[in-house]
């Protein structure tokens, strides 16, 4: 156990530090204090040692200096049980400090704030807080630390049944989370200086992440799996913003298809419908309305869509929400949406409704991360656009129009498909979806058999290439006009004549959209 007698507190979160001041004088604990937090202590009626008062060092250099002092830290670090450490402190006059209290300049506050200043981030870095964390955490056998407010009601709670003691079990818990603050600190610190300065060419040596508790989950992927959802700090696209209306708590898989679904309606101009369902889309189209456009994506396979999870790129208004109602969805994302909208979705109360207002103006930032056996891989965002009504055909016969409408509404839709995979569509939506087959042949196949309208003039997208010419051969059975690949294939030529040989228009795009 340890005693407390005397601690410092300096906050800049001030929740419920007066309240938890006054129970520790209560309890006969010497308070020191810096700054505002002693302003604070002393508007409160508490005795309060200033930190220049204790040290016999006024603070200075427009307060970076104040504890950083050996009396504030040889009275944290000193081992009460090392005769040598206790014989150095009588001999400086220095006592000792056994409860910590400290959470630190506002640092991700301040960055958070439109137009912030360089110089006004770089002076709410903080350095004495830090300091003193990680040394009363390291002598975490003698001394108490606190960073987070939330923590206050239970020292009290333990300090009064164990009078004045706290145990070696809460002394080692707050130290875990003292060093998961500081380390966060940092991180962020380390990430607003590369968005200042820009990243560094190639990749970093080293990867430091960023990632605060957003919220619990009931469980990963399946119900034996422990889960959460993490929020990094980010300026770019987040699902953590998104403001949920109505519904109940959202799931691991949940969040995982919601990203999805957002995913690819914002690769849409026009209003945008995506419906998806185990993380791959079962439907997507564009119309002159949402309504129109989620009546157009639901025929793709609205077996496959029931429960599944909608994204729209507009305002969902009372129609579309009377369309929606008609079959159960387990999330709807969109920007906003009428009051008549909401009106409807509360009748249906377990559908999670959700609205992300930034969804158009914002773009996605970082990485996108994937996590293997000691370690993790990361890339850019797919985000690539190959300017498809800028190419030309390789094939004999150049693409329509039409065709070439639906060959660019096919390649966006086909790149946030599992791979290997093949879409077909018209210009305004999808018609069968092959996905995550092990063979390109088999994708189309499969495709095909999951129309549910005949596939007489449609387009194909391919996410990667045809390695042989039997994917072609199946996709002309079902009546295919166009197809748009990336190319890159040994057997592009043959490819190609095969393509020729059916008068099929073919554009090659240079580009692969694997999703794995």
């Amino acid at each position: 156990m340890s005693k407390i007698r005397r601690a410092i507190i300096s906050v800049s979160d001030k929740t419920g530090v007066v309240d938890f001041a006054r129970e520790l004088d209560a309890m006969a604990v010497e308070l020191i204090s810096t700054g505002g937090t002693a302003r604070a202590l002393k508007d409160a009626g508490l005795p309060v040692v200033e930190i220049g008062d204790y040290t016999g060092s006024p603070e200075m250099l427009d307060g970076r200096v104040k504890t950083l002092h050996p009396k504030v830290h040889g009275g944290l670090l000193a081992r009460r049980n090392e005769p040598s450490h206790m014989e150095d402190l009588k001999k400086h006059g220095i006592g000792l400090i056994d409860l910590v209290v400290v959470n630190l300049y506002p640092f991700e506050q301040t960055i958070s704030k439109p137009g912030v200043k360089f110089e006004d981030a770089i002076e709410n870095i903080d350095i004495g807080g830090p300091t003193m964390l990680r040394a009363a955490s390291k002598n975490l056998e003698s001394v108490t630390v606190v960073v987070d407010p939330g923590d206050y009601g239970h020292i009290v709670e333990e300090f009064k049944t164990l009078k004045g003691e706290i145990s070696g079990k809460t002394r080692l818990r707050l130290a875990k989370k003292v060093f998961r603050h500081t380390s966060r600190y940092d991180a962020l610190i380390a990430d607003y200086l590369d968005e200042v300065t820009g990243k560094e060419e190639g990749v970093p040596p080293t990867l430091t992440l960023s990632y605060k508790l957003a919220a619990p989950l009931r469980y990963g992927e399946n119900p034996h799996q422990r889960a959460a959802f993490y929020e990094e700090r980010t300026e770019g696209l987040s699902l953590a913003k998104a403001r949920k209306i109505q519904g109940k708590e959202m799931s691991f898989n949940n969040y995982y298809d919601t990203h999805s679904a957002l995913m690819l309606a914002l690769e849409f101009d026009k209003p945008a419908c995506a419906i998806i369902k185990h993380n791959n889309p079962c439907g997507a189209a564009v119309s002159g309305s949402v309504a129109g456009a989620y009546r157009k994506a639901l025929k793709t396979d609205p077996i496959s869509a029931f429960g599944g999870v909608l994204a729209f790129n507009r305002e969902v208004d009372e129609e579309a929400a009377q369309e929606i109602s008609k079959l159960f969805m387990e999330v709807i994302i969109a920007p906003s949406y009428t009051d008549g909208a909401l009106k409807v979705f509360s009748g249906k109360q377990n559908i999670r409704v959700l609205a992300l207002a930034d969804m158009l103006t914002k773009p996605l930032a970082g990485f996108d991360i994937k996590r293997i056996a000691g370690g993790i891989l990361t890339q850019e965002w797919d985000t690539a656009n190959a300017g498809v009504k800028s190419l030309s055909a390789v094939t004999k016969r150049q693409p329509t129009p039409d065709e070439m409408e639906a060959l660019e509404f096919a390649w966006r839709v086909v790149k946030h498909v599992k791979s290997n995979a093949i879409v077909y569509a018209f210009k305004d939506r999808t018609l069968g979806i092959g996905i995550g087959q092990t063979s390109r042949v088999y994708a189309a196949k499969t495709g095909a058999i999951n129309a549910l309208e005949r596939l007489e003039g449609s387009v194909v997208a391919s996410d990667g290439f045809f390695p042989f010419r039997d994917g072609i051969d199946a996709i002309k059975k079902v009546g295919v006009t166009a197809i748009i690949q990336p190319g890159g294939s040994v057997r592009d030529d043959e490819v190609i004549k095969a393509c020729d040989e059916h008068g099929m228009a073919m554009l090659i795009t240079g580009v692969r959209h694997f999703k794995h």
